[in-house]
């Protein structure tokens, strides 16, 4: 609305400056009034969005379902979020989990790296991904012979793997242990401490008992150890 002046009109014999005050007024008014209606049009143009920003949320970041069928590993990340870089390990306690029983996974390498703070030991498979069981032990005992493994008075992270096998249909081994590389900060060897009915024990001989942490992936399956060093 046109804002209303508090002066006092002119005398009467000047008429047609307050015709044309009232006229202009009127223009104005009618202005106003076309505007707000345009406004207010079905096609809302005009009409002011709110946006409401919440703390530690990117603004203007559509959020995107994340998309399913891939392994974790490989997902793409939520917007704003970026790729967490593992720190150092920090539990000890044994990790064990459950697969359905099935086809065993064929256990076809492990693979060793040095990281900052820790020493990452990978195992592949070919087929799905077993289930484990990974601690802390003294003392080594093959499966199927019952034989003690010699660890040279070294602690040992077991890692039993089933289902799993280690060997082909032609009792050929697929992997057969071996020294890990002497850059590693605390694990100085994977020996294969047995293969006997679906079962594979891994024994990762290490410098100190640190703590650890195991992370199990698909496609391609994998386990992934990291040891604190």
């Amino acid at each position: 609305m046109a804002p209303t002046s508090s002066a006092r009109l002119p005398s009467a014999p000047i008429r047609r400056p307050v015709f044309r005050l009232v006229a202009g007024v009127a223009v104005v008014m009618a202005c106003g009034l076309g505007t707000a209606a345009c406004g207010a049009g079905g096609s809302g143009a005009g009409a002011e969005s709110t946006v409401t920003v919440t703390p530690g949320t990117p603004a203007s970041t559509p959020a995107s379902p994340r998309v399913t069928g891939q392994p974790a590993d490989t997902a793409p990340p939520e917007p704003g979020e970026a790729p967490a870089t593992p720190g150092r390990p920090t539990g000890t306690a044994a990790v064990h989990t459950e697969r359905p029983r099935g086809e065993p996974a064929l256990v076809t390498g492990v693979r060793f790296g040095r990281h900052d703070t820790f020493d990452r030991v990978v195992i592949d498979f070919d087929g799905p991904t077993p289930g484990h069981t990974v601690r802390w032990v003294d003392a080594l005992v093959q499966e199927g012979s019952g034989k003690p493994v010699d660890l040279r008075g070294r602690p040992c992270l077991a890692v039993l793997l089933t289902p799993a096998d280690a060997h082909t249909d032609e009792g050929e081994p697929t992997w057969t242990g071996g020294a890990a590389p002497a850059s590693l900060g605390n694990v100085t060897e994977a020996i294969r401490a047995g293969d006997f009915e679906g079962r594979v024990l891994i024994g990762l001989a290490a410098r100190s008992r640190e703590a650890f942490r195991v992370t199990a992936y698909t496609h391609p399956g994998r386990i992934v150890i990291d040891v604190a060093h």
